[in-house]
């Protein structure tokens, strides 16, 4: 399964040529994926700023997703990875580290095109 993190679900709603593509890869290989409560939310605050089709279109991509759970172990995860990451002059902002976070402690892979995810230790990045 795969993570699909807020840029890949905001450049596929739209349309943006590498997200369609990649997400025609993925439909066609019949990986299932995924999607965390922290990225569900970023992409509904646009759509509702949006309003309309946006919305509507926001809304059906979202339920055609598995919502993996923002459970203790996740939470827990999260303190883990911003620990790490200040004790090394780094951070993530907090959606992104809870995107994270939820995305590995899930075992899953974040495809994303936000390249800061890789400065997590152990999260498996895919980019397009």
């Amino acid at each position: 399964m795969v993570s699909l993190e807020t840029t890949f679900l905001v450049d596929l709603l739209n349309e943006a040529s590498a997200a369609v593509r990649r997400a025609r890869t993925l439909e066609e290989s019949g990986e299932p994926k995924c999607v965390t409560p922290p990225a569900a939310a970023e992409v509904l605050i646009g759509a509702y700023f949006l309003g309309g089709r946006e919305l509507a279109k926001a809304h059906e991509l979202l339920e055609s997703l598995t919502l993996l759970p923002f459970d203790p172990e996740a939470y827990h995860e999260a303190g883990k990875i911003g620990a790490d990451l200040l004790a090394r002059g780094e951070a993530l902002g907090a959606a992104d580290l809870f995107i994270a976070a939820v995305t590995k402690r899930h075992g899953q892979r974040l495809l994303t095109r936000d390249r800061s995810f890789a400065r997590v230790r152990g999260l498996q990045v895919e980019t397009y």
